[in-house]
């Protein structure tokens, strides 16, 4: 039986951190703001922009909010993200993604001041990431680093195997690695002989947005299991990309679904804004 690693305490000990240095920093007479876009109605846009607000309300981080409607054009978009980047009082930028068809991602993060870039993002931060420099890391693979260091999981040496190789999770989780000292495997849809891979993992991540695609045949005894998806089963219900049923016996630690990767992520953002205010400074 696999020790569950505890998303939501750990997410919430961070928070916590993050709380008291916010409340050190109003002391010295310094606030920390993030604004937060959102275009569209997208219901789990909506949810995830709700849940950062109660974050900062919780931390002490102010948050500005732009709710703007589905139609808004590129050109809007970018003028409000040049004014945010113009504007001292704000430390952190947050466009959330997916945004409307029409409007191109691409543009819109690198709009954004790599300085207030707190989602990790920007080229610049992409850049620094894999070259060491300080900077912004992209808060879901961030999360999986502390979640595995406050459970004492030990990477420095371990082999590591990841599935999935987005911007947001595979590429810079695989650099994080390298940083721990881990040897690592990206594996992902052209990949040959998957399962005999991952079953060489001490620690497997799973990203690849397919329900329970991971079973224990793919897992070695004994492996930690970090499952980074957020799916629906045939029942409706709120599963990840590991077949937890399946994979939990014989797993050392298993982060459940929901409650594992999932709060990590907000944390994260949480102290990204911190981080960004002595960036700026």
């Amino acid at each position: 039986m696999a020790v569950l690693i505890d998303g939501k305490q750990i997410s919430k000990d961070i928070k916590e951190e993050v709380k008291d240095r916010v409340a050190k920093l109003k002391e010295d007479g310094q606030k920390v703001c993030l604004a937060v876009v959102l275009v569209g109605d997208d219901s789990a846009s909506a949810v995830y922009v709700r849940n950062k607000k109660k974050a900062c309300e919780y931390t002490g981080i102010e948050s500005l909010s732009y709710e703007l409607p589905g139609d808004t054009t590129e050109e809007e978009l970018l003028k409000l993200i040049a004014s945010l980047n113009q504007n001292d009082e704000v430390n952190g930028i947050l466009v959330q993604l997916p945004l409307p068809k029409h409007i191109d991602e691409n543009k819109v993060i690198e709009a954004i001041d790599p300085k207030k870039d707190v989602d990790g993002f920007h080229p610049v931060s992409v850049g620094n990431l894999s070259i060491g420099r300080p900077g912004f890391v992209s808060c879901t693979p961030a999360g999986i680093v502390e979640l595995l260091k406050r459970s004492n999981v030990e990477m420095d040496g371990k082999q590591v195997v990841i599935i999935g190789r987005s911007n947001i999770v595979g590429k810079p989780m695989g650099i994080l690695m390298l940083r721990e000292n881990a040897t690592v495997t990206i594996c992902h849809s052209h990949t040959k002989n998957l399962k005999e891979l991952c079953k060489q993992a001490d620690i497997l991540i799973v990203a690849i947005g397919k329900s329970k695609f991971v079973d224990a045949e793919y897992v070695k005894p004994g492996a930690v299991v970090i499952d980074v998806g957020m799916d629906r089963d045939e029942n409706g219900k709120l599963c990840g990309d590991v077949d937890f049923a399946s994979v939990e016996p014989i797993a050392s630690k298993i982060t459940p679904v929901p409650g594992g990767v999932g709060p990590m992520t907000i944390a994260m953002l949480m102290h990204n804004c911190v981080e960004a205010l002595s960036l700026q400074k």
